[in-house]
């Protein structure tokens, strides 16, 4: 690796995005109870061993989740302009609070299952400081699951103020980027996409069944 969040021996800022409006959920993500426990700690639980400093991106009255000695990030951009917004964030307060990271990985609060080795394969993936490092299973993008080069700040601000669609996936495809491909999770009732995302209630009860899966297999 020839440049990337500090050096080869430290771990990249992280930020958890909980700043939607979850209006499909009907409440805040964050505070949804997933086998007992909040996503929000069930995603603090799981980032925490594998990144440095951790922020979370919320809009929404911190009183309303679960208690945490984390820092509330807000958007710094008004209007609720999306998942990227939170992005921003990101890679603002990183620039603040972590001036030697080069990057920052965000992870979203409605993915509970995602990898343990997340921080460590998109670190060891990049070559450059300007280069974000995105995840993908079974070929599909998650682009929220990246580390993002704290230096793309200002041309994120700027994309967020007139690009209409504001897409991720948008941003990503104007500057160098590298894909790193995560296996599916086995379990006894076949193969979990460890990406799987809780928007709806309907999701959420699948995503208590694959939660006993998961830990019937000691995952």
């Amino acid at each position: 690796m020839t440049g990337g969040p500090s050096d080869a021996s430290s771990r990249p800022p992280a930020v958890i995005l909980a700043g939607g409006r979850s209006s499909r959920m009907g409440h805040p993500k964050a505070e949804v109870i997933l086998g007992g426990r909040s996503m929000l700690m069930r995603v603090i639980e799981r980032l925490r061993p594998q990144v440095g400093e951790t922020a979370v991106n919320l809009n929404s009255d911190p009183a309303l989740v679960p208690a945490t000695d984390l820092e509330i990030l807000p958007d710094t951009l008004p209007g609720f302009l999306g998942p990227l917004a939170g992005v921003l964030a990101a890679l603002r307060h990183a620039a603040l609070n972590s001036p030697e990271a080069s990057h920052v990985l965000t992870v979203p609060v409605d993915t509970p299952f995602f990898p343990t080795n997340l921080a460590a394969r998109l670190t060891t993936a990049i070559h450059s400081a300007t280069e974000i490092a995105v995840a993908f299973s079974a070929g599909e993008m998650h682009p929220l699951f990246a580390l993002w080069p704290v230096a793309l700040a200002d041309d994120l601000e700027a994309w967020l103020q007139t690009d209409e669609k504001r897409r991720a996936r948008g941003f990503i495809a104007r500057h160098a980027s590298t894909s790193v491909e995560f296996p599916l999770i086995p379990t006894a009732a076949g193969p979990l996409d460890p990406f799987f995302n809780i928007n709806t209630p309907e999701e959420l009860h699948q995503a208590e069944a694959w939660l006993h899966r998961i830990e019937d297999c000691g995952t």
